[in-house]
């Protein structure tokens, strides 16, 4: 009969299976998804290693996100799950907007160029792609497309009641930008544009000639997958 009392531990497996010691040897891109987030939450329960109870928390994901679905899983529901408490759930938390910020942070003093939509997803879809509210972004552009500043203009849906052109053009006016683009994520995950979004754009649009800035571009961020209107010919 099984020891009641008996607790398993990483030390019990061999050690090309434990997490710490597999990337110590091999690297840490060696390792599977559990095996990283074992190292993280560092300890599993009575009856599980940490390995085992990371894949348990990676089988919550039900809409097939993969690792993604880390950045919309709750706290309490994490907690929720057997053998997380309050400690491993802000670990995890925590994690997850780490790399979110990893993610879209570059190297301190590189000057970015934005010349394509692709530029644009590479700066902001980890940072947009699992907001739950529509949010607005300006993005002001020198002469050479060297990104001046990317600001927040609104958050909410992107109608003419939101998005109004006295903030948008505001600090490009006064910074002096020869030319901008615009930015918006859809939380549904889907980045076709809406007839509000075209609208909005050639609402937009019309502005920036009156003040002699050019609007470049709008870009829609989905779930991995972007369209630049300027590409769909939509404005």
């Amino acid at each position: 009969m099984p020891d009641v009392n008996y607790r398993l531990k990483m030390k019990d497996l061999p050690v090309c299976e434990r997490p710490y010691e597999k990337l110590e040897e091999y690297g840490p891109e060696m390792l599977s998804n559990a095996e990283l987030l074992a190292i993280i939450i560092k300890t599993g329960s009575r009856n599980e290693t940490s390995v085992a109870l990371a894949q348990r928390i990676l089988k919550q994901d039900k809409s097939n996100k993969g690792l993604a679905f880390l950045h919309d899983i709750g706290l309490e529901e994490l907690r929720r799950i057997n053998g997380i408490g309050r400690v491993k759930a802000i670990q995890i938390k925590a994690l997850a907007e780490l790399s979110k910020r990893m993610s879209s942070t570059y190297t301190s003093g590189k000057r970015v160029v934005i010349k394509t939509p692709e530029d644009v997803s590479k700066l902001l879809m980890e940072e947009m792609r699992h907001l739950k509210k529509e949010v607005f972004k300006v993005i002001l552009l020198n002469a050479k497309n060297h990104m001046i500043r990317c600001m927040d203009i609104s958050v909410g849906s992107l109608t003419a009641s939101i998005v109004h052109p006295r903030e948008v053009f505001s600090e490009a006016v006064k910074s002096g930008c020869a030319g901008l683009l615009f930015v918006h994520n859809h939380p549904s995950g889907d980045p076709e544009p809406s007839t509000e979004d075209v609208d909005t754009t050639l609402r937009l649009v019309d502005s920036g000639k009156i003040l002699g800035i050019k609007v470049l571009d709008h870009v829609i961020i989905g779930d991995g997958r972007y369209v630049s209107l300027k590409e769909k010919g939509l404005m």
